[in-house]
């Protein structure tokens, strides 16, 4: 699998607990080579480690190559998100080489230009109620919990990773409608600041979907799925899976007929 890119999104990584998947990202950092790194948000939770923190040596061993990578060339972008929130503040400065921004407007390499940003700013436009979202909370805690129980298993059987709530969110219809109303507040944003596109984290689940000429762009979550969107050095942009075994999921549509990335299941 290429390893080099012009640029790399990853968003949700959740450093601070028991789901962040930071071995495989770990070895996902240590293997690309990239001129711009986006952290899009939920980078650190900072709101479940106030409960209790889960920090381990290979979490640490992420941060210690993000700053690397700064140190050595590569331009890092923080954008933080609503779970590390508390860097909001310092957005405009730059702190041990990463650029830390609200949203920012990346451009790729033929020319198009998409609005980066972690994504929470759109739930006011889904209209989730405060009750819903706490019990989707509470919900998605437990779903994570199995997650790393059941691969567990997988792995001692000699199986690859596999997400629960990857498939979960597949295949309940309220799951399915919260994601297409928050793809379209998306589209909607990207369309009406004139842009080709938007590319963004924060619900956990990577793909694309194309209306008009607008492109959305989700590049998932290191607790789940595993997943970034990469950019070529010829400004394609495609989404890839890193695991025990690494592979791509799908490359941007190419026509305006509504598609999306394949299941990560």
């Amino acid at each position: 699998m290429q390893t080099t890119y012009r640029a790399v999104f990853i968003s949700d990584v959740h450093l601070g607990t028991k789901a962040c998947q930071a071995t495989h990202l770990l070895d996902f950092l240590n293997t690309i080579s990239t001129q711009t790194l986006y952290l899009v948000g939920d980078i650190v939770d900072l709101i479940e480690m106030r409960k209790r923190a889960h920090f381990t040596e290979e979490q640490q061993q992420v941060v210690h190559r993000i700053l690397a990578l700064a140190k050595e060339g590569t331009r890092v972008v923080y954008i933080p998100g609503n779970h590390d929130a508390f860097f909001r503040q310092f957005c405009g400065q730059r702190l041990s080489g990463v650029e830390i921004e609200q949203q920012a407007i990346h451009k790729t390499a033929d020319g198009r230009r998409f609005l980066v940003s972690h994504g929470d700013e759109f739930d006011q436009m889904v209209k989730v109620s405060p009750i819903m979202l706490a019990i989707g909370d509470k919900a998605h805690g437990l779903m994570l919990a199995l997650n790393r129980h059941i691969n567990r298993l997988r792995r001692v059987m000699g199986m690859p990773y596999w997400s629960l709530a990857g498939y979960i969110k597949q295949h309940i219809s309220k799951a399915q409608e919260f994601i297409t109303r928050f793809e379209s507040a998306a589209i909607k944003t990207a369309r009406n600041k004139k842009l080709d596109g938007y590319i963004g984290g924060h619900i956990h689940f990577a793909r694309f979907q194309r209306q008009g000429e607008v492109l959305y762009c989700n590049d998932g979550d290191w607790v789940e799925h595993c997943s970034a969107l990469v950019e070529s050095g010829s400004g394609e942009l495609s989404l890839i899976h890193w695991s025990e075994q690494p592979c791509h999921l799908a490359t941007e549509p190419a026509n305006e007929t509504l598609e999306h990335s394949p299941s990560l299941i």
